[in-house]
């Protein structure tokens, strides 16, 4: 079983910290480490450095060697640009094709927090025995509290296939992440939901197999880049076939794979932080809130306040603010629009304003 830690996002919602040069999985914004480095952490439990992958862009692939230096750099599997999990996928299966076509892969997103660590790796190497066993695809799912929008919920059968200690269910239904609130609060009622937590898990041979059947322009490219892996044109090659691949959600080959295959009920918390409200919620529970130095506060209620400059910041009565200032940026939002800031990020780049991405 070999686990890919995936990353290459920028993390627009937490702009103005997460920048193009630093994106959010790499700010040491938890207890002063970062999620990468916590991911990369919760991996090496169960693997040795040499049995894990990463697979990112090339200028986070410099912030990542960094971090963990042990990780062989052949390892590494360099995408060209950003082309969303689609490609990306794709991209990583090819290249674990040419390793081992039939040994199981997932891939393990290093932009959320896992815990407890220790059974991250344990559930890994036992959805990996399943993937030998049956060949289906898995991929994670969580039991949700409540019915949060914008995210994919899966309507899941009642009873569970239980291997390894691990609960399987297979899928009834894909719950898309525009589902009206009273759909799925009926769904949650029925306690049969899953939320999409991703962690893809298949052989290279069988997931590029799907890709054919189910994103034929995204197996041209990727048929041409495996011929040349190894080669001396090898870089020319990926370079010019990988912008070929039509950005996308890898959910085009899965939505459709997954009505025979299983989701695993992840055996340990799973936390997201796409946006501003989320990092604050997580720090302010677990007594890491550290909004840095020279910053008086006044009777303020439910504020949020994150700042690298040294100048003095005084706040007075704010409510329901999210205040991130660094060093040429400043954001002042409310609550209710933290999941808005990527506008800015858009406005940003329309604007010829990219020294601030």
């Amino acid at each position: 079983m070999k686990p890919i830690l995936i990353c290459g996002g920028i993390g627009k919602k937490l702009w103005p910290l997460s920048r193009y040069d630093l994106p959010k999985h790499f700010l040491p914004l938890f207890g002063g480490k970062s999620l990468f480095e916590l991911s990369y952490q919760s991996l090496r439990l169960g693997f040795k450095p040499e049995e894990i992958f990463v697979q990112t862009v090339p200028n986070q692939a410099k912030i990542a060697r960094k971090i963990v230096p042990e990780i062989p750099l052949r390892n590494y599997f360099i995408e060209p640009e950003t082309r969303d999990q689609g490609p990306a996928t794709g991209f990583a299966a090819a290249k674990l094709f040419k390793i081992n076509p039939d040994e199981p892969f997932m891939i393990i997103q290093a932009d959320v927090l896992r815990d407890p660590v220790e059974k991250v790796s344990e559930m890994i190497k036992k959805v990996g025995l399943l993937v030998e066993k049956e060949g289906k695809i898995v991929t994670g799912g969580l039991r949700p509290e409540y019915a949060a929008m914008g995210v994919d919920y899966f309507s899941v059968e009642r009873k569970a296939v239980v291997f390894q200690g691990l609960k399987f269910y297979r899928m009834e239904k894909w719950l898309v992440r525009d589902t009206e609130r009273e759909v799925l609060d009926k769904y949650l009622a029925k306690k049969t939901v899953l939320t999409h937590t991703n962690h893809y898990a298949w052989t290279p041979r069988l997931m590029l197999e799907a890709i054919r059947r189910r994103a034929p322009d995204w197996h041209r490219p990727l048929e041409k880049m495996m011929r040349a892996f190894g080669a001396k044109e090898e870089e020319a090659v990926v370079n010019e076939e990988y912008r070929k691949m039509e950005k996308g959600p890898i959910e085009r080959v899965t939505q459709a794979e997954l009505e025979s295959g299983y989701i695993v009920e992840l055996p340990f918390k799973w936390t997201d932080f796409g946006t501003w409200e989320a990092i604050a919620r997580y720090q302010l529970a677990n007594n890491q809130y550290q909004p840095g130095e020279n910053i008086t506060e006044i009777g303020g209620k439910n504020y949020f306040v994150i700042k690298e400059k040294e100048k003095m910041l005084a706040t007075l009565g704010v409510k329901d603010l999210i205040v991130v200032d660094t060093a040429d940026a400043l954001l002042i939002c409310h609550k209710d629009k933290v999941g808005e800031v990527s506008e800015v990020v858009k406005i940003l780049k329309e604007k010829g304003k990219e020294k601030y991405l």
